[in-house]
């Protein structure tokens, strides 16, 4: 059976879908974005801080589920503009050991929710 995880330290779905479900011992996070949890806003206007907010974001999902960076298999980066890329990697880095770093995939596409420049996603394992 899956379990649905939710927590008030990452924005609230904006469509009908859930931040993550746990089934066993795997984790699948909804794409996030950077909104603000506590006061809704919308942080797009440096790629940077952008990026920390979908980070911040992803390790409060994490938490509820009990994990850590540590636990992430798989990510999956959707991004606006192939030119952030370095800048989008910097902060991304920030978060993982890069020996034992997840795999990863980094797509451009057209356009993203709410047209932030930076969506994420995950899967980890306990």
């Amino acid at each position: 059976m899956k379990k649905i995880i939710q927590t008030n330290n990452a924005p609230s779905p904006i469509g009908p879908y859930s931040q993550a479900v746990l089934k066993g011992n795997l984790l699948f996070t909804s794409g996030q974005i950077a909104l603000d949890p506590k006061t809704g806003a919308l942080r797009t206007d440096d790629i940077t801080a952008e990026t920390k907010l979908v980070m911040e974001n992803l390790k409060a999902v994490l938490a509820e589920a009990g994990m850590t960076f540590e636990h992430v298999l798989k990510t999956s980066i959707f991004i606006s503009d192939m030119k952030n890329f370095g800048a989008i990697n910097e902060v991304y880095a920030q978060y993982f050991d890069e020996a034992t770093a997840p795999a990863r995939e980094t797509v451009e596409v057209a356009n993203l929710p709410k047209y932030v420049n930076v969506e994420i996603s995950m899967i980890a394992s306990l």
